[in-house]
């Protein structure tokens, strides 16, 4: 049996706002949209934020996602701002539930970065791919795991 390398979270959150970027946009035909996310126990991402800018200098929130509750937010994903999304809340909720499954980004002692521009047609496309492909391979190692 061949091991595939494990597609690093990095990527995956990147493939999953690609893919539901008209959706994040609405109307506007350009733009950037920044995943910013902390670390918590055991370096698991333990929250992110999406944030839009479809004018330069201005962001707005779209979304945060936070693995446990506190006082302050309860857990889960919540949009912003008339933003909203169901394929990007369940592709979020599930990427977030198995961080362990991917390759995780390294802790520095500090927040990590994505930054997305806005993609052509063909990398929403290959997007969609990579993102199907990532839920499927864990999917299918869940399934081969509880056989076991």
């Amino acid at each position: 049996m061949k091991v595939e390398p494990r597609q690093s979270l990095d990527h995956v959150l990147e493939c999953a706002v690609t893919d539901n970027w008209s959706a994040l946009m609405r109307a506007a035909k350009s733009g950037l949209i920044h995943i910013d996310y902390g670390f918590g126990p055991r370096d698991f991402i333990e929250y992110l934020k999406l944030w839009i800018s479809t004018a330069r200098g201005h962001w707005f929130l779209a979304c945060e996602y936070w693995m446990s509750a506190s006082e302050f937010h309860t857990s889960g994903i919540h949009f912003e701002n008339g933003y909203k999304s169901d394929d990007l809340a369940h592709n979020l909720d599930w990427i977030m539930q198995h961080q362990d499954a991917f390759s995780l980004p390294p802790n520095l002692g500090r927040n990590g970065l994505i930054q997305i521009q806005t993609p052509t047609e063909a990398e929403v496309a290959a997007a969609t791919v990579s993102l199907s492909e990532a839920l499927d391979r864990v999917t299918e190692s869940q399934a081969e795991s509880s056989i076991a």
